[in-house]
Order: C-alpha cells, then sequence, then structure tokens
C-alpha cells in the first residue's frame, strides 16, 4: 500500500470515528426510547444542549472528563422536559419533540452570545487511550485502537444495550412498553415509570454525542454545529429493528460519508463541502427508499399509556 492511499484510508476511518461516534451514542439512545414506545423527535435538542454545556463546563474547568459529564447532564435536563410532558402528561410526542429542538437551538445560540460574544475560544488537545498490543497492529492499531476513552465507552455501550435487550427482565419490560403496554400494566411494572427511564438515558446518551462533538470532534461550539445528525439517529434506531450492533454499522456509514471532505483532500480532489455535506441526508434517502419498508417499529410508538385504554 502506497503511502497516498495509506493517508487516504486513515483520514477516512479516523475521520468516520470522529463524526460517527455521536451518531451511534444517539441512535442507541433512541432506540431505547423507541422500544419502550416514545419517538424522541426532541433529539437534536438534546444533542445541542449536551454540546453547548459540555464544551462550556470542559472550558471552564480545563477538565475532558468533567466536560463529558456535563453534555450528558445537559442532555438529561431537556429528558426531563419530554418525559414529563410526554411520558405523564401525555401531550403529543412529535409536537413536544420539534418544541425542544427549537428552544434548545436558540437557548443554546443565545447563551454562546451572551457568554463569548462573537469569539469562538477552542479547547486543548485531546488524550487518547493506546490498547495494549492491539494500538501496536499495522495501520489498524494506530486507527481503531489508540482514541479517547469515550470511544470506547461507546462501543462498550453496543454490547451492553445488546445484551439487556437479550437477556434481562429490563430488556423484556422495555419491549412490552413498546408492543403491549397494557400487558406490561397487567403484569404489575409500571409503563410510565420503564417510558421515563428510557428518555432520560436517551437525553444522557444524546447529550454525551453532543458534548463529543464540541469537545472532540470540533474542539469549539458553534450554534447549530448538531446540523441534523438527532434526526439522522432517529433514522438509524428505526432502521436497526432493536439491534445495537446494527446501529453502530449504520453510524459508521454515515460517519464515513461525512469524512470524506479531508480523505479526498489527501488525494488532492478538491471537492466542495456543502456537497460532502449533502451525503450523509442522500444516503438516509437511498437507505429509507431500500429498507424502510422493513423497520421493525413497536406497536404503540408515539401512543400514550393511559391505564384501562386499549
Amino acid at each position: 500500500m502506497d503511502l497516498l492511499t495509506q493517508g487516504f484510508l486513515t483520514s477516512l476511518w479516523l475521520g468516520a470515528i470522529v463524526a460517527g461516534v455521536p451518531l451511534l451514542l444517539t441512535g442507541l439512545g433512541e432506540q431505547l426510547s423507541e422500544k419502550a414506545g416514545v419517538l424522541n423527535i426532541g433529539l437534536e435538542g438534546m444533542m445541542l444542549t449536551g454540546a453547548y454545556l459540555g464544551f462550556y463546563i470542559a472550558w471552564q474547568s480545563q477538565s475532558m472528563a468533567l466536560g463529558l459529564l456535563g453534555g450528558a447532564a445537559g442532555g438529561l435536563i431537556v429528558a426531563c422536559v419530554m418525559a414529563g410532558l410526554c411520558v405523564w402528561l401525555r401531550l403529543n410526542q412529535i409536537v413536544v419533540g420539534i418544541a425542544l429542538t427549537l428552544g434548545a437551538e436558540g437557548a443554546t445560540a443565545l447563551l454562546h452570545y451572551l457568554q463569548f460574544s462573537r469569539t469562538y475560544p477552542r479547547l486543548g488537545s485531546v488524550e487518547t487511550l493506546a490498547l495494549p498490543l492491539l494500538s501496536h497492529l499495522p495501520f489498524v492499531g494506530r486507527v481503531l485502537f489508540n482514541q479517547p476513552p469515550i470511544v470506547y465507552f461507546a462501543l462498550a455501550c453496543v454490547g451492553l444495550l445488546a445484551g439487556i435487550y437479550r437477556y434481562t427482565n429490563l430488556g423484556l419490560s422495555l419491549q412490552a412498553a413498546g408492543d403491549r403496554p397494557a400487558a406490561l400494566d397487567a403484569a404489575g411494572v409500571s409503563v410510565v415509570w420503564i417510558r421515563t427511564l428510557a428518555v432520560l438515558a436517551t437525553g444522557a446518551l444524546a447529550g454525551l454525542g453532543g458534548a463529543y462533538m464540541s469537545q472532540i470532534g470540533a474542539g469549539i461550539f458553534v450554534p447549530y454545529m448538531t446540523q441534523g445528525n438527532g434526526f439522522i439517529g432517529i433514522v438509524l434506531a428505526m432502521l436497526a429493528r432493536g439491534k445495537p450492533l446494527w446501529v453502530l454499522w449504520g453510524a459508521l456509514l454515515f460517519g464515513v460519508c461525512l469524512s470524506l471532505t479531508t480523505a479526498l483532500q489527501v488525494l488532492g480532489i478538491a471537492v466542495p463541502t456543502d456537497v460532502i455535506q449533502m451525503l450523509p441526508f442522500m444516503a438516509v434517502m437511498l437507505v429509507l427508499v431500500m429498507f424502510g419498508r422493513r423497520a421493525n417499529l413497536p406497536n404503540a410508538l408515539g401512543t400514550a399509556f393511559v391505564r384501562g385504554e386499549r
């Protein structure tokens, strides 16, 4: 493999990881929510809140770990509003989700202006964790196994959630809350609390994905920087048919699309940025046309649970 090709592949995969990890975390969170029967259209707002709060805390504390925790907390705050309005008060999930997204966009842009005016401070370099032995493998070692710890956490979430869905009572309760909430209620399990916990976990993961974007992916916060990633996460969750591993493959696919600009520059090919930014959404439409009919969605998705109703 010549140096030019190696440089292209390295840039492509490194860029795919940087762009794909937020989609992976967000998609896994949305999958949790959808399994429980809640269509979380507010995912974009949760990501954006996590991106701003995570960046601000990391900038103030000079601690990347605190910033990531702050990002998860930001997503959790928005998720609390979502759970209160949609799960407890049984308001329309789509309307509330759109309102939360628009509200988060305006609030984070205003807070950024009040705090930083027209300046855009940057964070320092990101520390990576090289896995013993694996990081020394030729080519793939330094690309895949020398990443920030949050990348390994995201990959671990894939296995953890797959195990929860398949082998635990919690996984069965999540599935029942989305498919047969009345049966779950008759079994003595609170549908409201299962859905609430699912929405809160979704918010934390989406906020963490947003914090990754601002702290590790860009090192800077820019208003509206999520640019539709939350909606791509919704598509990933819908097409994954309840399988976390499929969310991972989808996130990598869209990550590759987003990273093509940098990779093509290595080969000396100039492609307009706007064209590259269109690719993920073109891929979304193509995937929906090819596999949209096969999406296996819960029967009660988007439907508020009212005890006694069937």
